[in-house]
């Protein structure tokens, strides 16, 4: 298939900030996590489904918006969200209105979203309405059809996977325009999509679902009207999640994938532009180095060159499973520890390889929070150590101590 650059059409930048945001004077918080809203959850404990029976969810819903839009005056587009409602259908207001005939959770969803779009639509009659697709992916063409939704909102279809189907997402964005959603999106990954704890992206990887986006744009219908693609930038996969990959350490990729949508293809000038223009080496933030002594030219440059410095570390066999050594498991067991039967001499040297692990990758802590901090605020940075760097350290510092304590009650007698 010939390589093209991406259609005409939007290239949105999604910066996820339910995790880790950078420092501003104010941040709303999701609001079903809170008690004082809880009541609006569909069921008690799934922080992540509103209960589409309440008035007052659709209230809320509206409230939110109306704060959005009055801090972006010329806002013309919103984004309503509205995927993964796993727990749909699983209160107890909704299994009463599903024990109905004929009445589905797919219809639950389209009345609720098309009552959202409505009154979005009251408020700013020119707002364009876009949501996410997934949950009307299995939906029939007369499911869609008959949704009410059909010029109220734009579908963003999403995948963030190196090996997207583009077949079926072709087939997909048809079936769309075929019920009457002419105007579609698409949305890729830069980063916060690999695993729930990555903490260094793949470059790699991210360009490889563009190049399949590309695709997909070149393959579809002129009918479908592809308005744009939003590279999104996911910090949590949920909010209750751990935090995926900080935005400055994932800033190559970013560059590359946009390079990638403007040229059509990923070859050696594609990443030289990129390359360039961020003063680096390679694309892969792993193998960033400064190509002069010079410094790094995007933002947050130092802080990514210690992150994968101390992610390296971190990673490395020696240190993060140090409890697995042979010398630490041959001659400082539970049983050995629990008898005080040690042997000095290996001990003492267990014990001098952790100090060593240990003085090192505090070293590289310190270096991380001092510049973590210029970025984040102290929260996000405590949030980060606890993950990344305590299920090494902890282990680290209790074979040390453990060890002082096992030699000092054999020098005693005790």
């Amino acid at each position: 298939m010939e390589s093209l650059p991406w259609p005409k059409g939007q290239k949105l930048v999604h910066l996820d900030l339910k995790g880790a945001p950078p420092r501003v004077e104010y941040l709303h918080k999701f609001v079903l996590k809170h008690r004082t809203m809880c009541h609006l959850r569909e069921v008690a404990h799934c922080v992540g489904t509103l209960n589409p029976h309440k008035e007052d969810g659709v209230k809320l819903v509206m409230e939110m918006l109306r704060q959005v839009v009055e801090l972006h005056p010329d806002l013309h587009t919103l984004h309503i969200g509205a995927d993964e409602v796993y727990m749909l259908g699983e209160g107890e207001e909704s299994k009463l209105w599903l024990a109905s005939p004929g009445q589905t959770v797919e219809q639950l969803f389209l009345i609720h979203v098309a009552k959202v779009a409505k009154a979005i639509k009251e408020a700013w009659p020119q707002m364009h309405i876009i949501m996410w697709d997934d949950m009307m992916r299995g939906m029939s063409q007369d499911t869609l059809n008959d949704s009410g939704l059909i010029r109220l909102v734009e579908p963003m279809l999403w995948d963030y996977t190196p090996n997207l189907d583009v077949e079926k997402t072709v087939s997909l964005l048809e079936k769309y325009c075929s019920a009457g959603m002419v105007d579609v999106w698409a949305a890729s990954s830069f980063k916060g999509s690999t695993s729930v704890h990555t903490c260094v992206p793949n470059t790699h990887r991210h360009v490889e679902n563009h190049r399949q986006w590309l695709k997909v744009a070149a393959s579809v219908s002129a009918t479908v009207k592809l308005k744009g693609i939003a590279l999104t930038g996911w910090q949590r996969y949920d909010h209750l999640s751990v935090l995926c990959e900080l935005i400055p350490v994932a800033l190559p990729s970013l560059v590359t994938c946009l390079q990638l949508l403007t040229d059509g293809q990923f070859n050696a000038d594609t990443q030289r532009k990129v390359t360039e223009k961020l003063g680096i080496s390679s694309v892969e933030v792993e193998n960033m180095e400064r190509v002069s002594a010079g410094e790094f030219l995007f933002p947050g440059r130092t802080l990514a060159h210690l992150i994968v410095d101390l992610n390296s570390f971190l990673n490395s066999e020696d240190v993060r499973y140090f409890e697995k050594n042979m010398f630490v498991r041959g001659w400082f067991s539970p049983y050995h520890q629990h008898r005080k039967m040690v042997s000095p001499l290996i001990t003492m040297q267990i014990h001098r390889q952790a100090s060593t692990y240990l003085t090192v990758l505090q070293q590289k802590v310190e270096a991380v929070r001092e510049e973590m901090v210029h970025f984040y605020p102290d929260s996000t940075v405590q949030e980060w150590f606890e993950e990344h760097v305590s299920p090494v350290l902890i282990p680290l510092q209790r074979i040390r101590d453990d060890i002082t304590v096992c030699l000092t009650g054999m020098e005693s007698g005790h």
